[in-house]
């Protein structure tokens, strides 16, 4: 080729190296200045941990422990009642009294008949040493001295059973008060000034405020559970305020109509504030149970390298990859044990279309 052609070929190509050089510039600074992936909005769901099989709920009574109709111990007429419903008694305070009129008409007389046995006593006494005596100096039989020996004998059971008359008389007429044998409450009053009233007859129904308990009905399918779960009492009138409870005593059989067993738990720690009578939510769980999650099954993600969950940071909007351990599946929902925080936040839909390197907004939250 000549020179003059190669030049001309030249001068036609060098005119285009400015305009492809231009065109490289700018698809590079096009390249860079692509927008960034726009953030995806989310429906997220929260995480909690929850006993496999759910608590289970009662509600019940507060009773007292103990319960007791106090009585007079002798019969008579009521002279006083010194105590309404709903008095707080102590231990030895008065509660009621007979009139003593005859108890103490009884106990002068027993201690007429302890004097009488006391002067029959002195002289059988000194019968008797006389007889010894004679006997000993020969100037008396051995019959006369038999005689006088049971005569004394006699004399000395009189005079014991004097003595004891009278302890008893002293007793009838203290039984003649009735008193509160424990510190307690008194529920119910069953007696009036005037009624005549045999011994033993319930007076006066002092409940012990020593210890509470909730008296709830429970089903015969969760007697295993109540007899070994965990068991927790609120009062309705302080709800935020939990109170343990032990199964202290459960009925051998149900009840006709409800088919229910009545079932009472203690309340150790139960102060004054528990009065008796109050409304009471029992809550008995599973102490040996599992605690899962119970999260949607859309929220399962998994690529062959196990079930995961997206767990998004809610001040960043940044979400990763969180391995999971599965209990198992229901219709719904997919079982947790293991791999998620409790309070954390998860995708709960349309995991498959996400990417790790993404920003999401919560729009939504589901509670589970």
């Amino acid at each position: 080729m000549s020179p003059l052609a190669v030049f001309t070929r030249l001068s036609k190509c060098l005119p285009l190296a400015p305009v492809l050089a231009a065109l490289v510039v700018g698809g590079c600074n096009e390249m860079s200045a692509q927008p960034a992936p726009p953030v995806r909005p989310v429906l997220v769901a929260a995480v909690h941990y929850e006993p496999e099989i759910p608590n289970r709920s009662f509600v019940g009574t507060v009773r007292p422990r103990i319960e007791s109709d106090l009585g007079f111990r002798v019969a008579g007429k009521v002279s006083m009642r010194l105590v309404d419903v709903g008095a707080r008694v102590v231990a030895g305070q008065p509660l009621a009294t007979l009139d003593e009129v005859d108890l103490r008409l009884q106990a002068e007389q027993a201690e007429a008949e302890q004097r009488a046995a006391t002067g029959v006593l002195a002289q059988a006494r000194a019968a008797e040493a006389r007889a010894t005596d004679l006997k000993q100096r020969g100037w008396s039989t051995q019959a006369q001295l038999d005689q006088a020996n049971a005569s004394a004998d006699e004399a000395r059971a009189r005079f014991n059973r004097a003595e004891r008359a009278v302890e008893l008389t002293k007793n009838s007429l203290s039984y003649a008060t009735l008193v509160a044998d424990e510190p307690g409450v008194v529920t119910a009053t069953l007696i009036e000034p005037g009624q005549v009233v045999a011994a033993g007859q319930g007076a006066i129904r002092v409940a012990r405020l020593a210890e509470k308990e909730t008296v709830v009905a429970i089903p015969e399918t969760l007697l295993p559970r109540a007899q070994s779960g965990e068991a927790r009492v609120s009062i309705w009138s302080q709800p935020d305020k939990q109170y343990i409870a032990k199964l202290r005593e459960l009925a051998p059989s149900a009840d006709p109509s409800t088919r229910t067993y009545l079932a009472k738990f203690s309340m150790p720690d139960a102060g004054d504030e528990v009065q008796l009578g109050m409304t009471a939510t029992l809550t008995l769980s599973d102490a040996a149970g599992e605690h899962v999650a119970r999260l949607p099954l859309s929220a399962l993600f998994n690529q062959g390298q196990g079930p995961c969950v997206y767990a998004v940071e809610t001040t960043t909007g940044t979400i990763s990859l969180k391995h999971v351990a599965v209990k198992g599946y229901e219709s719904e929902d997919v079982l947790i044990t293991d791999g998620i925080k409790e309070g954390a936040k998860i995708v709960a839909l349309g995991v498959q279309k996400l990417d790790p390197s993404q920003r999401v907004r919560i729009v939504s939250s589901l509670s589970f």
